[in-house]
């Protein structure tokens, strides 16, 4: 009897952990992706046990001033945020996906480990840092080998984020197929449930580990992370026989193919593009609706008198044109997105400061809410949320515009631009009524004081800012896979992360230009390690502002986005 696998039963361009091909009842769908989803809640909760309550590690045993501590965080967050290009780059062009995730994982734990070991070892915790009844009013600085033993584990941390981020979430997507109806309804779904997941395990982050880091030890708020990624990976491995694997048909670099397009176009510059693009059997290829757009990349499917064939820089195909173009037209629609990422950068650095100089007692017994726990506002609102935008929003908009999606991408991430200004309005207002309680209060420069102020005043902004992430994060992470060519969807992810890393620099650069601004003749500044003199609902407003201005260029180019073909099915 023949056992092979009927053609229809098969899933294009994939393949299963044999090489074989993949059978679409015995791989992939939702029985592989939950494997997939499970690692990201344990990544999530290792990198943000990092992550969000570092600038209070840094302030703390590290020593270091608020501006300084700022400018630390944005900058790891910014350098995290952008290495998944490198990863991408090795996944989609040499390793693929599965390796790359496996060797970041190590590379993980190998990180996380060196971290734990900054906090416990004690040649590096120097003995007058640990005593607790030490009065003295010099600061205690730790030694600068511990220092430089610290940042080398982060930015180990850092480099393994980089592979493990953008690979396992392609990875995730490639779980289902875009050309069966089914499969891509639930692949749209996935992005959903990923991020449900994703914002699962910080919410478990910020009501554990940051209350262990506060109270506890810093040892152990770092070394629950590295164990967890070992859990992590051991569930990732479980599920090597059901996973789909992508192969590359042509056997080509896609890098090397988009590289020669551009080159290909340049060389040609002086010739005029063909009226229209046509394949190699000589029939008319539009790939996508906007193929008119950016044709000076047709002149790359000319060749050209000085072509050398043993160059390698032959004429490129329509498929290679069409891919350039796709990528192209993602610029500016990522440039637009970066006030978003500058804003969203603030809840874990001046929303956290805030926080710890509020009244965080809740009830009688004295317990008190660490700072970074408040982030916790934001994911919860997340989860809480993105089940009700799944089940009935999006059910509601698809019955009236008859898209699978309900709205489009576009649209979802423009609404949550628009969610995180209203955010920031928000938290200006609130640092406003802050300063002024505590010049009621009578303790402006008394800074280690409480300010009688509940600590729930900043509540609106983090779920707003939840909220404003499940529209634009989704909807971002969807957009760069969806748009992206086949082949490159791993680094349409890491060009979706490298958003907010750039975002990071950027916030970076404005708190250290503010900063130099405003302190200028003996003045305050407005980030002041005294928050009570310092005046961050002003860098708040000026925020809002350039959400404005981000929000208007936004609008003005996602008007003129044309979509992938693919998408729109």
């Amino acid at each position: 009897m023949d056992t092979t696998p009927l053609l229809s039963d098969t899933v294009e361009g994939a393949v299963d952990h044999k090489g074989g091909p993949a059978i679409r009842s015995k791989t992939g769908r939702w029985r592989s992706a939950l494997f997939i989803i499970g690692v990201e809640v344990a990544e999530r909760f290792s990198y943000c046990g990092i992550g969000g309550n570092l600038i209070t590690y840094l302030t703390g045993p590290l020593q270091q001033s608020t501006v300084t501590a700022t400018v630390n965080v944005n900058t790891w967050s910014g350098v995290a945020s952008m290495l998944p290009l490198l990863g991408a780059f090795v996944a989609d062009g040499y390793l693929g996906r599965y390796r790359t995730i496996l060797f970041a994982s190590l590379l993980y734990v190998l990180g996380l480990g060196f971290l734990t070991l900054s906090a416990v070892l004690p040649s590096l915790i120097p003995p007058s840092c640990d005593n607790s009844n030490n009065t003295s009013t010099t600061s205690c600085h730790p030694p600068q080998y511990q220092i430089i033993f610290f940042f080398c584990s982060l930015y180990l941390v850092a480099l393994a984020q980089g592979g493990h981020k953008p690979c396992v979430q392609a990875f995730g997507a490639d779980q289902f197929d875009g050309q069966h109806p089914e499969e891509y309804k639930s692949k749209s779904s996935f992005f959903n449930w990923w991020y449900f997941g994703m914002c699962s395990g910080i919410v478990c982050t910020n009501l554990i580990l940051t209350y262990i880091q506060d109270n506890l030890n810093w040892g152990l708020g770092f070394g629950i992370p590295c164990v967890c990624m070992m859990v992590a990976l051991a569930v990732f491995l479980l599920g090597t026989n059901s996973y789909r694997y992508n192969f590359n048909v042509d056997n080509d670099n896609p890098f090397r193919r988009i590289a020669q397009v551009f080159v290909t176009a340049a060389r040609n510059w002086r010739s005029t593009p063909p009226a229209s693009p046509v394949d190699e059997e000589g029939s008319e290829t539009l790939l996508l609706d906007g193929a008119n757009q950016f044709r000076f990349l047709d002149k790359a499917l000319m060749a050209t008198e000085s072509e050398n064939s043993k160059t390698g820089w032959v004429v490129c195909s329509v498929n290679q044109v069409e891919e350039a173009k796709a990528l192209l037209r993602l610029a500016p629609i990522w440039a637009a997105c970066l006030v978003f990422a500058i804003v969203n950068s603030q809840s874990s650095t001046f929303f956290t400061k805030q926080g710890a100089t509020m009244d965080r007692k809740i009830g009688s017994s004295g317990f008190q809410i660490p700072p970074a726990a408040l982030q916790t506002c934001a994911s919860l609102s997340i989860v809480l949320f993105m089940p009700f935008y799944d089940r009935v929003l999006i059910p509601i908009a698809r019955a009236f515009t008859k898209k699978h999606s309900g709205i489009t991408v576009l649209q979802r991430i423009g609404t949550g631009i628009f969610l995180s200004m209203i955010a920031m309005v928000v938290a200006a207002l609130v640092e406003r009524e802050r300063l002024q309680t505590a010049i009621e209060a009578k303790i402006v420069d008394i800074p280690k004081a409480t300010v009688p102020m509940s600590v729930w005043w900043l509540v609106p902004q983090y779920i707003l800012f939840g909220i404003a992430e499940a529209f634009t994060m989704v909807g971002l992470q969807e957009f760069f896979y969806d748009q992206m060519p086949k082949a490159l969807r791993s680094v349409g992810l890491a060009l979706y992360l490298s958003i907010f890393g750039v975002g990071s620099f950027l916030s970076s650069f404005l708190v250290s230009a503010i900063e130099k601004l405003t302190s200028e003749d003996g003045h305050d500044s407005w980030f002041s390690n005294n928050l009570n003199r310092a005046h961050l609902d002003y860098f708040y407003w000026l925020l809002v502002g350039l959400s404005v201005i981000g929000l208007s260029i936004y609008l003005y180019f996602s008007r003129s986005y044309v979509y992938n073909r693919a998408y729109i099915m």
